[in-house]
C-alpha cells in the first residue's frame, strides 16, 4: 500500500465570527479529495475537525477520519500551516488595499 501523502490543501472559506475559522479541502496522493474539514478555534489552540454529519439524535458523527494518532497529527499540522499561511497572505493583501486606498484618497484633495 502506498503511503498517504497530502498533495494539495485549499482554503475554501474564512470565517471571523464564532469558533469556525475556515473550511478546507485536502487532496491525498493526487487521487482522493476530502472536503469540509474545519479549522476550529479551541480554548487553547486551533484544531482540525473532520467532515461530519448530524445524526437523528442530534449528535455529530465523522464521515471520514484518521485511524491513528500519527496520521491525525500530520494532517492537522499540514492543514494548520496552510491555514496560517493563507490567512497571513490574505491579511497582507487587505492591508495593501487599505494602504492604497489611503494614498489614493490623499491625492484627490
Amino acid at each position: 500500500m502506498a503511503a498517504l501523502e497530502i498533495t494539495d490543501i485549499k482554503i475554501r472559506k474564512f470565517y471571523s465570527e464564532g469558533r469556525l475559522r475556515a473550511l478546507i479541502s485536502v487532496t491525498f496522493n493526487d487521487a482522493l479529495a476530502v472536503h469540509d474539514m474545519k479549522v476550529i478555534e479551541g480554548p487553547e489552540r486551533y484544531f482540525v475537525a473532520m467532515p461530519s454529519r448530524r445524526e437523528p439524535t442530534g449528535t455529530y458523527r465523522d464521515v471520514v477520519h484518521p485511524i491513528n494518532e500519527g496520521t491525525r497529527k500530520s494532517i492537522e499540522a499540514a492543514v494548520l500551516a496552510a491555514y496560517e499561511k493563507e490567512l497571513a497572505d490574505w491579511q497582507a493583501r487587505a492591508q495593501e488595499a487599505e494602504d492604497t486606498d489611503e494614498s489614493d484618497a490623499g491625492t484627490m484633495e
